[in-house]
């Protein structure tokens, strides 16, 4: 049985603290470019997050289902958890979607919740019923296939293939499959749609080639050696040949992949040569906080702003929401910069979750699903 791994705890924690900061601006008009998405081509630190949570999935994945993986009278049984896991994962993303309004009729099927849920059942089936090599293979196949897709198949009813937001293949299947319960900004295509998972579990199994590296016998410099060079090339990869493909993560574009994939196993090789290997641990006690309660800091950071945005406060002649009241009641009414308050916003959000999961984590409360 593998110990936990306590880099990958911290590197998770590194993750969602980051998520809190980029979904809890105290004001959507004043935030810091580095906290947003990039228009459409291209990537910020924000667009990293949610294929670390990927590349995170897949490690996890690897020490989780490694004692099974070699006992396959058990993969039926295991197969049904992960199963089971990877549903209520996408059903608290769709409760997500439909809170508070609860309208069946066009919630946003697709989400983050959701594809996670969807890369862990299916990249669990792979790591159980497949070696590494097998693994290595899939994933490129997914991301040669996707490129040919996206680059080289007309879109029926539009034209030949391109990569714009409407008209791209991916935005046609979306809009054919789920038409009505797309990202409600967009309408017509979502930036997790279902033909862009189909790249994400690349991302996944990169994830599980990172944790096998790990969890091999090989000395601790080695594994350092392999991650370094497999996470440099991928990076690599991805900014030459973005030309051919654009690094785009709404497209979750193969590039992409490799690029933000490549980072994500450099980031955790610097982690375990400092925490696992260096012992250097003093500074990790926060990250942890927030790396063993990820579902729950994730879940509930998306509930308590929708919360606060049904209670209403009359403020003089106007009537305006608690986050609102918040909002500029302890920031906008004493920092005259609405970048700098946007911000100061998002990081007393992240300290009341500082606060909570490390009494949580003092408890020895962690949540899991």
């Amino acid at each position: 049985m593998q110990s936990r791994l306590l880099s990958l705890d911290v590197f998770r924690g590194i993750t969602v603290m980051g998520m809190i900061l980029v979904n809890n601006p105290g004001d959507w008009g004043h935030v810091y470019w580095p906290l947003l998405h990039a228009p459409w081509h291209g990537c910020t630190p924000t667009d990293l997050i949610f294929p670390f949570f990927l590349f995170i999935v897949g490690v996890s994945i690897s020490y989780a289902l490694d004692k099974a993986k070699y006992q396959p009278e058990s993969h039926g049984e295991v197969i049904r958890k992960v199963i089971k896991r990877g549903l209520t994962l996408f059903g608290l993303g769709l409760f997500l979607s439909l809170y508070p309004k609860f309208d069946f009729a066009t919630v946003r099927i697709p989400g983050v919740l959701q594809r996670i849920g969807i890369v862990f059942i299916v990249c669990s089936i792979i790591f159980l019923k497949t070696n590494l090599k097998t693994q290595i293979f899939i994933g490129l196949l997914v991301l040669v296939a996707y490129y040919i897709l996206m680059n080289f198949v007309p879109v029926p009813g539009i034209g030949p293939a391109n990569l714009e937001p409407t008209t791209n293949l991916g935005a046609w299947i979306d809009h054919n499959l789920l038409e009505g319960h797309l990202y409600k900004k967009t309408k017509v295509w979502d930036p997790e749609g279902p033909f862009s998972t189909i790249p994400a579990l690349a991302t996944g199994l990169l994830g599980v080639l990172a944790g096998s590296v790990l969890k091999s016998s090989e000395s601790a410099s080695a594994k350092i050696r392999k991650m370094c060079i497999v996470g440099g090339l991928c990076t690599l990869a991805g900014l030459a040949l973005q030309g051919a493909f654009p690094i785009n993560k709404a497209l979750w574009t193969s590039t992409y992949v490799l690029f933000a994939g490549g980072l994500a196993m450099l980031g955790l090789a610097l982690c375990y040569w400092v925490i696992d290997i260096k012992q250097w641990r003093g500074w990790t006690s926060p990250f942890l906080y927030f790396g063993v309660n990820a579902i729950i800091v994730f879940f509930l950071s998306g509930i308590i702003p929708r919360t606060l945005f049904l209670i209403k406060i009359q403020d003089g002649a106007t009537t305006i929401n608690a986050q609102q009241w918040l909002y500029q009641r302890l920031f906008t009414s004493w920092i005259a910069d609405p970048y700098a308050a946007s911000l100061a916003g998002a990081l007393f959000f992240l300290l009341i979750w500082f606060f909570i999961l490390r009494q949580m984590y003092r408890a020895n409360i962690i949540v899991k699903v």
